[in-house]
Protein backbone atom coordinates (compact mmCIF):
# COMPACT_ATOMS: atom_id res chain seq x y z
CA UNK A 1 0.00 0.00 0.00
CA UNK A 2 1.27 3.27 -0.97
CA UNK A 3 0.34 7.22 1.28
CA UNK A 4 -1.91 8.61 1.92
CA UNK A 5 -3.88 5.99 3.47
CA UNK A 6 -7.35 6.91 2.90
CA UNK A 7 -9.78 6.24 6.04
CA UNK A 8 -13.71 6.33 6.98
CA UNK A 9 -14.35 6.58 10.72
CA UNK A 10 -17.46 5.29 11.94
CA UNK A 11 -19.27 6.44 15.15
CA UNK A 12 -18.33 10.11 15.84
CA UNK A 13 -18.87 10.55 20.00
CA UNK A 14 -16.22 11.63 21.94
CA UNK A 15 -14.09 9.05 21.39
CA UNK A 16 -14.81 8.85 17.24
CA UNK A 17 -13.35 12.70 17.11
CA UNK A 18 -10.12 11.24 18.75
CA UNK A 19 -9.65 8.94 15.86
CA UNK A 20 -10.47 11.83 13.22
CA UNK A 21 -8.04 14.21 14.90
CA UNK A 22 -5.18 11.38 14.77
CA UNK A 23 -5.79 10.92 10.92
CA UNK A 24 -6.21 14.14 10.80
CA UNK A 25 -2.81 15.04 12.40
CA UNK A 26 -0.37 12.24 9.87
CA UNK A 27 0.49 12.92 6.90
CA UNK A 28 0.42 9.15 5.93
CA UNK A 29 -3.42 9.41 6.05
CA UNK A 30 -6.31 11.16 4.54
CA UNK A 31 -9.76 11.36 5.98
CA UNK A 32 -12.43 10.56 3.17
CA UNK A 33 -15.75 9.32 5.28
CA UNK A 34 -16.95 10.26 8.67
CA UNK A 35 -20.54 8.29 9.62
CA UNK A 36 -22.66 8.16 12.41
CA UNK A 37 -26.35 6.71 12.87
CA UNK A 38 -27.32 9.80 15.06
CA UNK A 39 -27.22 12.12 11.66
CA UNK A 40 -30.06 9.96 10.02
CA UNK A 41 -32.64 12.83 11.07
CA UNK A 42 -31.19 14.81 8.88
CA UNK A 43 -31.93 12.54 6.10
CA UNK A 44 -30.73 9.05 4.85
CA UNK A 45 -27.59 8.21 2.99
CA UNK A 46 -25.28 11.50 2.81
CA UNK A 47 -25.43 14.18 5.17
CA UNK A 48 -23.92 17.81 5.31
CA UNK A 49 -20.86 18.28 6.05
CA UNK A 50 -19.45 18.20 9.67
CA UNK A 51 -17.11 20.92 10.66
CA UNK A 52 -14.79 19.12 12.65
CA UNK A 53 -14.22 16.80 9.42
CA UNK A 54 -14.56 19.33 6.84
CA UNK A 55 -12.71 17.33 4.02
CA UNK A 56 -14.49 14.14 4.22
CA UNK A 57 -18.21 13.62 3.26
CA UNK A 58 -20.62 12.27 5.91
CA UNK A 59 -22.92 9.72 6.09
CA UNK A 60 -25.38 7.90 8.22
CA UNK A 61 -24.18 4.42 7.90
CA UNK A 62 -20.96 2.32 6.48
CA UNK A 63 -23.36 0.74 3.70
CA UNK A 64 -23.97 4.05 2.30
CA UNK A 65 -20.53 4.86 2.26
CA UNK A 66 -19.12 2.02 0.76
CA UNK A 67 -21.19 1.98 -2.15
CA UNK A 68 -19.86 5.67 -3.25
CA UNK A 69 -16.60 5.96 -1.97
CA UNK A 70 -13.42 3.58 -1.45
CA UNK A 71 -10.88 3.29 1.85
CA UNK A 72 -8.12 1.75 2.74
CA UNK A 73 -9.30 1.72 6.75
CA UNK A 74 -12.32 1.82 8.65
CA UNK A 75 -12.03 3.03 12.37
CA UNK A 76 -14.93 2.13 14.32
CA UNK A 77 -16.04 4.08 17.18
CA UNK A 78 -19.00 3.21 17.84
CA UNK A 79 -21.17 1.52 20.51
CA UNK A 80 -19.72 -2.02 22.41
CA UNK A 81 -22.75 -3.85 20.67
CA UNK A 82 -22.18 -2.75 17.19
CA UNK A 83 -17.93 -3.18 17.06
CA UNK A 84 -18.31 -6.94 15.87
CA UNK A 85 -21.06 -6.19 13.14
CA UNK A 86 -19.55 -3.28 11.06
CA UNK A 87 -15.95 -4.58 11.54
CA UNK A 88 -17.18 -7.64 9.62
CA UNK A 89 -18.79 -5.88 6.81
CA UNK A 90 -15.43 -3.69 6.84
CA UNK A 91 -13.00 -6.78 6.06
CA UNK A 92 -16.00 -8.41 3.78
CA UNK A 93 -15.31 -4.94 1.88
CA UNK A 94 -11.51 -5.22 1.47
CA UNK A 95 -10.59 -3.04 4.39
CA UNK A 96 -8.79 -3.13 6.83
CA UNK A 97 -9.97 -2.38 10.69
CA UNK A 98 -8.99 -0.41 13.86
CA UNK A 99 -11.53 -1.52 16.18
CA UNK A 100 -12.23 0.25 19.54
CA UNK A 101 -12.12 -2.20 22.95
CA UNK A 102 -14.01 -3.74 23.45
CA UNK A 103 -13.63 -5.95 19.95
CA UNK A 104 -16.98 -7.88 20.55
CA UNK A 105 -18.96 -8.73 23.26
CA UNK A 106 -18.85 -12.40 22.63
CA UNK A 107 -16.15 -14.53 21.86
CA UNK A 108 -18.04 -16.27 19.45
CA UNK A 109 -18.67 -12.94 16.79
CA UNK A 110 -14.76 -12.24 16.88
CA UNK A 111 -13.72 -15.33 16.17
CA UNK A 112 -16.39 -15.06 13.01
CA UNK A 113 -14.73 -11.38 12.86
CA UNK A 114 -10.82 -13.03 12.56
CA UNK A 115 -11.97 -15.81 10.26
CA UNK A 116 -13.22 -13.07 8.02
CA UNK A 117 -10.28 -10.98 8.01
CA UNK A 118 -7.86 -13.96 7.08
CA UNK A 119 -10.03 -14.98 4.04
CA UNK A 120 -10.03 -11.57 3.22
CA UNK A 121 -6.36 -10.80 3.62
CA UNK A 122 -6.36 -7.54 5.51
CA UNK A 123 -5.17 -6.80 9.34
CA UNK A 124 -7.23 -5.93 12.27
CA UNK A 125 -6.13 -3.52 14.68
CA UNK A 126 -6.82 -3.26 18.01
CA UNK A 127 -7.21 -0.32 20.53
CA UNK A 128 -5.60 -1.33 23.94
CA UNK A 129 -4.04 2.35 24.11
CA UNK A 130 -2.75 1.70 27.92
CA UNK A 131 0.02 -0.80 26.90
CA UNK A 132 1.83 2.51 25.55
CA UNK A 133 1.32 4.06 29.38
CA UNK A 134 5.30 4.22 30.38
CA UNK A 135 4.80 2.53 33.43
CA UNK A 136 2.97 -0.56 31.99
CA UNK A 137 5.64 -0.86 29.24
CA UNK A 138 8.34 -1.33 32.21
CA UNK A 139 6.02 -4.00 33.95
CA UNK A 140 6.37 -5.70 31.57
CA UNK A 141 10.03 -5.97 30.22
CA UNK A 142 10.74 -6.17 33.90
CA UNK A 143 8.94 -9.28 34.15
CA UNK A 144 10.34 -10.66 30.91
CA UNK A 145 13.58 -9.77 32.49
CA UNK A 146 12.38 -11.63 35.53
CA UNK A 147 13.43 -8.56 37.80
CA UNK A 148 10.24 -9.93 40.09
CA UNK A 149 11.82 -13.58 40.36
CA UNK A 150 9.42 -16.22 41.27
CA UNK A 151 5.89 -14.38 40.44
CA UNK A 152 3.87 -14.86 43.61
CA UNK A 153 0.61 -12.46 43.60
CA UNK A 154 -0.72 -9.80 41.07
CA UNK A 155 -3.74 -7.41 42.34
CA UNK A 156 -5.55 -5.10 40.14
CA UNK A 157 -7.57 -2.80 41.73
CA UNK A 158 -9.66 -0.32 39.34
CA UNK A 159 -11.72 2.16 41.66
CA UNK A 160 -13.75 4.54 38.87
CA UNK A 161 -16.73 6.49 38.54
CA UNK A 162 -19.55 6.35 36.80
CA UNK A 163 -22.80 8.51 37.59
CA UNK A 164 -25.82 9.53 35.61
CA UNK A 165 -23.47 12.03 33.68
CA UNK A 166 -22.16 8.95 32.09
CA UNK A 167 -25.36 6.78 32.35
CA UNK A 168 -27.56 9.29 30.56
CA UNK A 169 -31.84 8.31 30.46
CA UNK A 170 -32.07 6.85 26.43
CA UNK A 171 -28.22 6.18 26.14
CA UNK A 172 -26.55 2.56 25.07
CA UNK A 173 -24.57 3.23 28.53
CA UNK A 174 -25.91 0.95 30.85
CA UNK A 175 -27.33 -1.56 28.59
CA UNK A 176 -26.43 -5.52 27.90
CA UNK A 177 -26.88 -5.68 24.68
CA UNK A 178 -24.76 -2.55 23.85
CA UNK A 179 -22.51 -1.46 26.51
CA UNK A 180 -22.00 -5.30 28.30
CA UNK A 181 -20.93 -3.77 31.50
CA UNK A 182 -17.87 -2.31 32.92
CA UNK A 183 -15.41 -5.12 32.55
CA UNK A 184 -15.90 -4.26 28.91
CA UNK A 185 -16.33 -0.86 28.68
CA UNK A 186 -14.03 0.42 31.78
CA UNK A 187 -11.56 -2.29 32.24
CA UNK A 188 -11.16 -4.29 29.76
CA UNK A 189 -8.06 -2.25 29.24
CA UNK A 190 -6.77 -3.35 32.72
CA UNK A 191 -7.23 -7.16 31.94
CA UNK A 192 -5.59 -6.52 28.45
CA UNK A 193 -2.23 -4.94 30.82
CA UNK A 194 -2.66 -8.05 32.81
CA UNK A 195 -2.70 -10.64 30.17
CA UNK A 196 -0.14 -8.28 28.17
CA UNK A 197 2.64 -8.43 30.68
CA UNK A 198 1.52 -12.04 32.97
CA UNK A 199 -0.41 -14.59 30.50
CA UNK A 200 -3.10 -16.69 30.49
CA UNK A 201 -5.38 -16.59 33.52
CA UNK A 202 -8.16 -19.17 34.88
CA UNK A 203 -10.78 -17.67 36.62
CA UNK A 204 -11.42 -19.37 40.17
CA UNK A 205 -14.76 -16.96 41.35
CA UNK A 206 -16.10 -13.70 41.16
CA UNK A 207 -18.37 -11.69 43.40
CA UNK A 208 -20.40 -9.56 41.87
CA UNK A 209 -22.36 -5.87 43.67
CA UNK A 210 -24.51 -3.36 42.30
CA UNK A 211 -24.21 -0.29 44.70
CA UNK A 212 -24.86 2.96 43.23
CA UNK A 213 -26.28 2.05 39.60
CA UNK A 214 -30.10 0.71 40.26
CA UNK A 215 -30.67 2.05 36.56
CA UNK A 216 -28.08 -0.42 34.79
CA UNK A 217 -28.73 -3.61 33.53
CA UNK A 218 -25.51 -4.85 35.43
CA UNK A 219 -23.11 -5.13 38.29
CA UNK A 220 -21.28 -1.79 39.21
CA UNK A 221 -18.07 -3.85 41.05
CA UNK A 222 -16.75 -7.12 42.19
CA UNK A 223 -14.27 -9.17 42.84
CA UNK A 224 -12.47 -11.75 40.85
CA UNK A 225 -10.19 -14.23 41.80
CA UNK A 226 -7.61 -16.21 39.53
CA UNK A 227 -4.56 -18.12 38.70
CA UNK A 228 -1.96 -17.14 36.58
CA UNK A 229 -0.39 -20.12 33.97
CA UNK A 230 3.05 -18.74 34.58
CA UNK A 231 2.17 -19.46 39.09
CA UNK A 232 1.28 -18.48 41.07
CA UNK A 233 -2.64 -16.12 42.02
CA UNK A 234 -4.26 -13.00 42.02
CA UNK A 235 -7.31 -11.02 41.95
CA UNK A 236 -8.83 -8.08 40.02
CA UNK A 237 -11.23 -5.40 42.02
CA UNK A 238 -13.40 -2.96 40.16
CA UNK A 239 -16.07 -0.83 40.68
CA UNK A 240 -17.31 2.34 38.98
CA UNK A 241 -19.12 3.40 42.14
CA UNK A 242 -16.34 5.85 43.60
CA UNK A 243 -18.16 9.23 44.21
CA UNK A 244 -17.18 12.23 41.81
CA UNK A 245 -14.46 11.04 40.07
CA UNK A 246 -12.04 8.31 39.12
CA UNK A 247 -10.44 7.16 41.92
CA UNK A 248 -7.28 4.78 40.98
CA UNK A 249 -6.54 2.13 38.51
CA UNK A 250 -3.83 -0.06 40.30
CA UNK A 251 -1.27 -3.28 39.42
CA UNK A 252 0.98 -4.61 42.86
CA UNK A 253 3.47 -7.43 41.99
CA UNK A 254 4.53 -9.68 44.76
CA UNK A 255 7.54 -11.65 43.85
CA UNK A 256 10.42 -13.70 45.69
CA UNK A 257 12.95 -10.95 44.15
CA UNK A 258 10.48 -7.83 45.52
CA UNK A 259 6.98 -6.08 45.30
CA UNK A 260 6.45 -2.74 42.88
CA UNK A 261 2.94 -1.33 42.16
CA UNK A 262 1.89 0.80 39.36
CA UNK A 263 -0.68 3.04 39.41
CA UNK A 264 -2.56 6.63 39.70
CA UNK A 265 -5.86 7.29 38.36
CA UNK A 266 -5.03 5.42 34.62
CA UNK A 267 -1.96 2.87 35.90
CA UNK A 268 0.45 5.07 34.87
CA UNK A 269 3.03 5.68 37.13
CA UNK A 270 5.08 3.60 39.40
CA UNK A 271 4.37 4.52 42.77
CA UNK A 272 6.04 1.58 45.16
CA UNK A 273 9.49 0.23 43.76
CA UNK A 274 10.96 -2.34 46.58
CA UNK A 275 13.39 -4.65 44.23
CA UNK A 276 16.90 -4.48 46.07
CA UNK A 277 18.86 -6.09 42.87
CA UNK A 278 17.27 -3.85 40.28
CA UNK A 279 17.67 0.40 39.53
CA UNK A 280 14.45 2.20 39.68
CA UNK A 281 13.38 3.51 36.31
CA UNK A 282 13.40 7.01 35.17
CA UNK A 283 9.31 6.53 33.40
CA UNK A 284 8.43 9.15 30.77
CA UNK A 285 5.74 11.57 32.52
CA UNK A 286 2.59 10.10 31.62
CA UNK A 287 0.24 11.92 28.70
CA UNK A 288 -3.51 13.10 30.38
CA UNK A 289 -6.18 10.90 30.17
CA UNK A 290 -9.15 11.47 27.84
CA UNK A 291 -11.77 13.78 28.38
CA UNK A 292 -15.16 12.96 27.55
CA UNK A 293 -17.09 15.83 28.76
CA UNK A 294 -18.24 15.62 32.73
CA UNK A 295 -15.76 12.07 33.29
CA UNK A 296 -12.31 10.98 31.78
CA UNK A 297 -11.31 7.76 30.62
CA UNK A 298 -7.47 5.99 30.25
CA UNK A 299 -4.81 8.06 29.02
CA UNK A 300 -4.55 9.39 25.57
CA UNK A 301 -2.30 7.25 23.42
CA UNK A 302 -4.49 6.48 20.43
CA UNK A 303 -1.32 7.97 18.46
CA UNK A 304 0.41 5.24 18.88
CA UNK A 305 -2.28 3.17 18.25
CA UNK A 306 -2.50 4.95 14.78
CA UNK A 307 1.53 5.26 14.37
CA UNK A 308 1.42 1.24 14.18
CA UNK A 309 -1.78 1.23 11.41
CA UNK A 310 0.76 3.48 9.26
CA UNK A 311 3.82 1.17 10.45
CA UNK A 312 2.42 -1.92 9.49
CA UNK A 313 0.41 -0.93 6.58
CA UNK A 314 3.28 1.51 4.45
CA UNK A 315 6.27 -0.83 6.33
CA UNK A 316 5.45 -3.85 6.90
CA UNK A 317 5.72 -4.10 10.86
CA UNK A 318 3.90 -6.28 13.00
CA UNK A 319 0.11 -5.44 14.44
CA UNK A 320 1.01 -4.28 18.12
CA UNK A 321 -2.51 -5.51 19.14
CA UNK A 322 -3.66 -8.44 17.31
CA UNK A 323 -7.26 -10.07 17.23
CA UNK A 324 -5.94 -13.22 19.25
CA UNK A 325 -5.27 -10.58 22.00
CA UNK A 326 -8.49 -8.48 21.77
CA UNK A 327 -10.13 -12.08 21.81
CA UNK A 328 -8.26 -13.10 24.54
CA UNK A 329 -9.49 -10.40 26.90
CA UNK A 330 -12.96 -11.27 25.59
CA UNK A 331 -12.95 -14.84 26.65
CA UNK A 332 -11.78 -13.66 29.81
CA UNK A 333 -14.62 -10.97 30.64
CA UNK A 334 -17.10 -13.77 29.52
CA UNK A 335 -15.54 -16.38 32.06
CA UNK A 336 -16.02 -13.80 34.73
CA UNK A 337 -19.30 -12.95 34.08
CA UNK A 338 -20.42 -16.72 33.66
CA UNK A 339 -18.97 -17.74 37.19
CA UNK A 340 -20.50 -14.28 38.46
CA UNK A 341 -23.62 -14.11 37.43
CA UNK A 342 -24.95 -17.32 37.92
Amino acid sequence: MKAPLRFAVVGCGHIGKRHVAMIQGDSRGELVAVIDLAWSSEGRGEVPARMWASEARAFTSLSDALKVLNFDVVSVATPNGSHVELACEAVVAGCHVVLEKPMGLTSKSIENLKKLAEEAGVKVFGVMQNRYAPAAAWLKSAHEAREFGELLQVHVQCLWNRDERYYQRGSWRGTMEEDGGPLFTQFSHFLDILLWVFGPVEVEDVHFYNQVHPYTEFEDGGLVRFRLEQGGWGTFTFSTAAPHSNFESSMTVLGRSGTVRIGGQYMNRLEEFQLPESNRPDLQQPPPPNDYGGYTGSAANHHHVYDNVFNVLLGGDDVATSIEEGLAVVRVVEEIHAKGRI
